[in-house]
């Protein structure tokens, strides 16, 4: 907190700025007013004014920033009160973050008024304030400056940024409206210097946040700002140590509703001239406003920040700029579709872009569509929106779950899911061969309606058959920080039984302490991992079983592993992404389910720098019907790369499995989890080339 006290010294650069007033008695009189000292901080003084020889004293009270007192004499008090005239002041003493403090205003500004026989003056100057080592601001930290939308990092000329650490600003929460400073009153400004060149640009100031010590920031670059490489750093009453980000004239970023980049989009459902929805699960009123789901054929319109620079300035209300009509290829992509933008541009507020879009008829429907936005080639952060089946619908679907319970997650409730999986993957890898992996892993989880997408994503129960979803990653530098992570449950001890082969009796799965996720590593076929087990998945029937831990109480579920589809000529070693990928193949049930998972990585930068960016696709199906194509609206999605290289590499995998078994639990707060589920997928992977 920046009302701590510090042991060393520190002389700050300082400006006060001042308005005080009261009644004149004779040759003297007391005022009381209002102060400003930037980059220190704000309160209320006092002074006593001699109009015979003109002296006086002082007494100002910190209140925000660094608090304290600080106390001193004044001279040249007869010409300040009397009308336009100078002055200045010394400091002698304070209490606080200033005890022992002295300085000097060497040249006070100020005009003064009178109101019968009341006085009012104001007065500003610089000067200098030394702490004497009792005092002094904590240094700001910066740990992450990230677009305001997707928390990754890399700016785009005009658009909405966040600055997130340590003591960055002084406690409460400010907004500032139009026109917004540069420099809060208070002392706080971010400042861009361009690395290599050394020009520097504050950034106009949206918001400083510091309730209990929770440290943001916000702000927006300034269009005129050019692209490369800067220093950014934080001045509050000292400058922090800078952190490097990178300046481009582009990079849109979707806006979600829960502020972590990966959840529901802020998206509104145009429904009238007089009511636009805010899209949800479920139609009806809930977050403050009138929610709905979209439907085929409905008008959209999304927001976000980064569609580039603008001409006119960044501290004003934004005129109606389409960037779609000025040479910008704007696309919305919605469940792998591509839609063409009908207007992209500033949204009437700096910073803040919007993008309208009427889905079209043949769009993907249900609660987790993927939601992505395409400007000039370059994609954003992959979201979700929900989508009802028609206009009649008043809720949208998605299995495993009743209107009842996504009207629920419109509400804000969270739900709880246990999942474990056995997997069993060969992999060719050029340097080793083929190489076989056998894992155990599950857990239990609480999540959000917001969070809904990133479960679908990596469960495949949630997924609709017949579909796809794409999601990106950023990890390295700034990045990979998760803003609103799916919370772990504690089941204490769970085992794993196996059929006669297996290896598998009674043995323990291994629990992370901070997320409460179970793993096991079984065993290996042509490579050697510490920690393995002597065990491997074998045709038969599987037992997980826990004894029960501080959140979920005892529980057992079973499946039985069958033998693996078989893949018509096998996986391609190139993939082309504008033809689609079509994969045939043959045996198991008819209702087992089929997953084809591709991924496409990219690197950039070296060192504590590097920046990499990890798209994702996994499409399922049944086992019946015998083929499946990726459309290359969802390949496209991913950057071209080699098989592998040290910039990026491209991998393919195809899993079959039996039907997923259910399954209960008891929570130890009461009630049940919401879902349980017993995966088991075998299959294949290789490293390919996407072109």
């Amino acid at each position: 907190m920046l009302a701590c006290v510090y042991a060393q010294a520190a002389t700050l650069n300082t400006v006060i700025t001042g308005t005080a007033s009261g009644p004149i008695s004779g040759t003297t009189s007391t005022l009381n007013g209002t102060v400003t000292l930037s980059n220190v901080g704000t309160g209320t003084m006092t002074v006593n004014v001699n109009l015979v020889n003109s002296t006086g004293s002082f007494v100002l009270t910190v209140t925000t920033g660094m608090t304290g007192t600080l106390t001193g004499n004044l001279t040249g008090t007869a010409n300040l009160v009397a009308g336009t005239g100078t002055g200045a002041a010394t400091i002698t003493g304070g209490t606080g973050n200033f005890a022992g403090a002295t300085g000097s205003f060497p040249s006070l500004n100020g005009t003064g008024s009178f109101a019968g026989t009341t006085v009012t003056v104001n007065f500003s100057g610089a000067g200098t304030i030394s702490t004497g080592g009792s005092g002094g601001p904590p240094v700001p930290t910066i740990t992450a400056v990230w677009d305001s939308a997707s928390n990754t990092t890399t700016l785009a000329q005009g658009s909405i940024f966040i600055v997130k650490g340590s003591n960055l600003c002084p406690s409460g929460v400010k907004l500032f409206g139009i026109p917004r400073p540069t420099v809060s009153p208070d002392g706080v400004k971010i400042t861009f210097t361009a690395n290599p060149g050394g020009t520097a640009t504050d950034a106009i100031l949206v918001y400083t946040y510091n309730p209990s010590g929770v440290c943001q920031l916000a702000g927006i670059l300034p269009s005129t700002v050019a692209t490369g490489n800067y220093n950014v750093t934080v001045t509050n009453g000292t400058t922090s140590a800078p952190v490097q980000t990178k300046v481009v004239q582009t990079k849109f970023a979707l806006f979600t509703q829960d502020s972590s980049g990966t959840g529901l989009a802020s998206v509104q459902n145009y429904i009238s001239a007089s009511q636009v929805d805010l899209n949800s699960f479920t139609t009806g009123n809930a977050k403050a406003t009138t929610i709905s789901p979209g439907h085929p054929l409905q008008y959209m319109i999304a927001y976000g920040t980064g569609m580039g620079a603008l001409v006119g300035g960044d501290n004003s209300a934004s005129p109606a700029f389409d960037f779609s009509t000025h040479g910008t290829i704007v696309n919305a992509i919605v469940g792998g579709v591509t839609i063409p933008a009908l207007y992209a541009g500033r949204a009437g507020y700096a910073g803040e872009d919007q993008i309208n879009f009427q889905l079209p008829a043949n769009v993907p429907t249900g609660c987790a569509v993927s939601f992505q936005m395409s400007v000039n080639g370059q994609l954003s952060n992959t979201t979700f929106i929900a989508i009802a089946p028609d206009a009649n619908a008043t809720a949208c679907v998605q299995p495993g779950f009743t209107t009842a319970q996504l009207q629920q997650f419109d509400n804000g409730a969270s739900r709880t899911l246990g999942v474990f999986s056995l997997t069993q993957f060969s992999v060719n890898v050029p340097q080793s061969g083929t190489v076989k992996i056998d894992n155990a892993s599950g857990g239990f989880t609480r999540y959000t309606g917001y969070q809904l997408a990133r479960l679908a994503g990596s469960q495949a129960q949630f997924t609709v058959s017949g579909s796809c979803i794409v999601t990106h990653v950023q990890s390295g530098g700034q990045a990979g920080l998760t803003p609103n992570p799916v919370g772990g449950l504690d089941a204490g001890t769970v085992t794993l039984n196996g059929p006669a082969g297996s290896g598998l009796t009674n043995q323990p799965f291994t629990q992370d302490p901070d997320s409460f996720q179970y793993s096991l590593l079984l065993g290996t076929e042509g490579i050697t991992i510490p920690g393995g087990l002597n065990a491997k998945l074998v045709a038969g029937t599987y037992a997980v079983a826990g004894a029960g831990g501080a959140d979920v109480g005892k529980f057992n579920t079973q499946i039985t592993l069958g033998a693996p589809l078989n893949l018509i000529g096998g996986l391609p070693s190139t993939v082309n992404r504008s033809a689609g990928l079509t994969l045939n193949w043959t045996g198991g049930n008819p209702s087992d389910l089929v997953e084809i998972f591709g991924s496409s990585r990219t690197t950039s930068g070296s060192g504590a720098s590097a920046i990499t960016d990890v798209w994702s696709f996994i499409c399922t199906t049944t086992a019946g019907v015998g083929t499946f194509t990726v459309p290359s609206s969802i390949l496209l999605q991913l950057p071209a790369v080699s098989a592998s290289s040290a910039s990026g590499g491209g991998f393919l995998e195809f899993a079959s499995a039996v039907t997923p078994s259910t399954f209960t639990a008891p929570l130890t707060a009461g009630g049940a989890i919401d879902n349980g589920t017993f995966l088991a997928l075998v299959g294949f992977g290789a490293t390919v080339s996407y072109q």
